[in-house]
């Protein structure tokens, strides 16, 4: 279970400091605004094609797998803090980045599910929430080494170290193999029958779920600090406590939801698309800083829980076997919704404004919350391990 929760603290720890360092990594490569954001679209187009072909590789030579991974990954953030000089370079490190981040995030997700099953408690939420705390204060970290003036590598270097060590980490937990022990397959037919009986459409179905929540997130994540600036007129400094109380509400949330167990999984959907869908109102209508920070809390809240039990859900009913695979397949549909969910409301603030697109925002968790119990109805995922069904009852 630690293996999970230290892979999650180096992914947390990369994705905070690269976060926090965007305005000098352009700064260092000399290119202007748009040129940057044509540059972060590798990021996408890295991680969407290593997302997919990471499960395989996990379901052939076995978790540890993500070992090595997750050590690329701090490596290549550091590689790509020095070379960095020029939009060529910025590209191609952004490229291999995101593929880096994107095999990443599939390993340690099927680490956390591997854990969660075997424990036969939560793991993801919390492990998601170890992720959280890690990009606040790597963020603020990495912000307070900029400020001191010190080498845009230094904090690159920092969590390359904690990579290597959370990747050391891993390849000493986890067992060599392809599956887990093997006992608790044969242990619990039932809990295998979704991903058995189809293994594909289900997994899609909860994808659909994914997207949706995670686009809903990254539109807060990602344009917090812009409406407070545009809309509220706040100062500088203040435009940039909008995604610090976002991302540090849902770490608490996760925290502090993530002992809820597998049977309030639909509850706990629902409500994290209800609460998030009010967060946006909340933030569309809100006159000043204060109230628009009330919506965030909202919408942090709502999102926080969302995909990591989607992932649980999933996590709980495939075999050992197809684990990795069902977690790349459930990740690479949801991280459609991160990559799509920035530009949705960039186009409905350029037609409605930004608070019309805080409305469509809302939007995307009601069609979160309509979507929901039809959409694990149709899975097959939605009873809780009822089952797990003791070994004797099982074979008599």
């Amino acid at each position: 279970m630690l293996s999970a929760f230290t892979a999650f603290a180096a992914f947390g720890g990369f994705w905070g400091v690269w976060g926090a360092s965007v305005p000098r990594v352009q700064d260092q490569a000399g290119v202007t605004d748009g040129e940057l954001g044509f540059a972060l679209l590798f990021v996408g187009a890295g991680a969407l094609p290593a997302m997919m072909l990471i499960g395989r590789a996990l379901d052939r030579w076995g978790l540890r797998v993500s070992a090595a991974v997750i050590a690329l990954l701090g490596v290549v953030g550091a590689a790509l803090a020095l070379t960095s000089v020029n939009l060529p370079a910025l590209c191609a490190g952004l490229a291999v980045a995101g593929a880096s981040s994107g095999a990443a995030d599939v390993a340690m997700n099927a680490v956390a599910g591997r854990a969660e099953k075997l424990a036969g408690r939560p793991v993801i939420t919390r492990a998601h929430g170890t992720f959280s705390a890690l990009v606040v204060l790597t963020s603020l970290g990495t912000g307070a080494a900029s400020a001191a003036s010190w080498p845009l590598a230094v904090p690159f270097a920092v969590v390359a170290a904690l990579s290597v060590a959370a990747g050391t980490a891993l390849f000493i937990a986890l067992p060599p193999g392809t599956t887990g022990t093997g006992t608790e397959e044969r242990a619990a037919p039932a809990r295998q029958a979704p991903a058995t009986r189809s293994r594909l459409v289900p997994l899609l179905l909860i994808g659909i779920l994914g997207t949706l929540a995670f686009a809903s997130e990254n539109a807060h994540q990602s344009w917090s600090a812009v409406f407070a600036q545009d809309e509220l007129h706040a100062g500088a400094w203040l435009t940039t406590v909008a995604p610090a109380v976002f991302a540090g509400t849902v770490a608490i949330t996760r925290f502090c939801l993530g002992g809820l167990g597998d049977a309030h999984a639909r509850t706990v959907l629902l409500g994290g698309a209800v609460t998030a869908a009010l967060g946006a109102l909340v933030i569309a209508a809100a006159p000043n800083l204060l109230i628009a920070a009330a919506g965030l809390v909202l919408g942090g809240a709502g999102t926080a829980v969302l995909f990591p039990t989607l992932l649980g859900v999933v996590s709980r009913n495939v075999e050992e076997s197809y684990r990795g695979r069902a977690t790349s397949i459930v990740g690479t549909v949801s991280y459609m919704g991160f990559l799509l969910g920035p530009v949705y409301v960039g186009l409905w603030a350029d037609a409605t404004g930004l608070r019309g697109a805080m409305v469509a925002v809302a939007a995307l968790a009601a069609a979160l919350t309509a979507l929901t119990a039809p959409l694990l109805r149709l899975s097959g995922f939605t009873a809780p391990p009822a089952a797990h069904p003791a070994p004797e009852r099982a074979g008599a």
